[in-house]
């Protein structure tokens, strides 16, 4: 009999390379859930608590505290050791009351960068599709999986522009155009991690569009228009590491 259904297992020689993990101490790996963020570009939290912020030393440790309802994402108590953490994603530890924000770092890894309790109360999304539903009604596809049915007509809204998103409301409460001169920082390729201001976009049809930001150190880099998340106009909304 053939096999029926996804994969349910993970060997950690498998597990997204960004995962700090051990490759060949251990087979098995715990694999993400289906959910906002997709495999390749998440990690479960599990893998958060244990590997990431090392406040567990075991898998058995790191379960407790989640099913405990100790671990908050994006406001909200996750008891599953599987639930996918991926870009832009806050982090909240109850029994420390510590705050992180999950960002992209060089190397196609990803850092959990330390936040106050303030910026915790807030995420930004990027905007990766528009749909028209019923009622002739505007609906935005976020990057974290999230859809919105905005009151207006949603003209104001393209794809690659950004929302500063109140969580666990789920309120908009800014909106950043992607256009140049915004402050960006690239999510993906080998450019990951980098920060600086969108100088142009290309003239490439579809996913083939590119884009160029200019660094603090005053270089250009040429990459894709979906690797690059604006994070704000004059400011950038969000803390970075580095304090860029």
């Amino acid at each position: 009999m053939g096999k029926k259904g996804p994969t349910r297992h993970l060997k950690r020689e498998m597990a997204p390379p960004f995962w700090p993990i051990h490759r060949k101490e251990r087979v098995w790996a715990v694999r993400t859930s289906p959910g906002p963020h997709g495999l390749k570009v998440s990690s479960p939290l599990l893998v958060v608590i244990r590997d990431f912020l090392g406040y567990a030393e075991t898998a058995k440790e790191a379960t407790m505290l989640i099913k405990e309802g100790k671990v908050l994402v994006d406001g909200k108590t996750r008891r599953d050791v599987s639930y996918s953490v991926g870009l832009m994603d806050v982090v909240r530890l109850t029994d420390s009351e510590e705050y992180f924000r999950v960002l992209p770092e060089h190397g196609g890894r990803f850092v959990l960068h330390p936040i106050s309790q303030d910026e915790a109360k807030f995420k930004l999304c990027q905007i990766v599709g528009k749909t028209k539903v019923k009622g002739s009604r505007m609906q935005i596809n976020l990057h974290d999986g999230r859809n919105m049915v905005l009151e207006d007509d949603g003209e104001d809204y393209s794809v690659n522009d950004i929302i500063r998103l109140e969580v666990p409301v789920q309120e908009i409460s800014e909106h950043i155009e992607f256009k140049p001169g915004v402050r960006a920082i690239i999510t993906g390729g080998r450019s990951q991690g980098t920060y600086g201001i969108l100088i142009g976009l290309g003239s490439e049809p579809g996913n083939k569009r590119t884009a160029t930001v200019r660094t603090q150190e005053n270089e250009d880099v040429r990459t894709l228009a979906n690797y690059v998340f604006a994070v704000g106009t004059e400011t950038p909304l969000i803390s970075l590491p580095g304090g860029k």
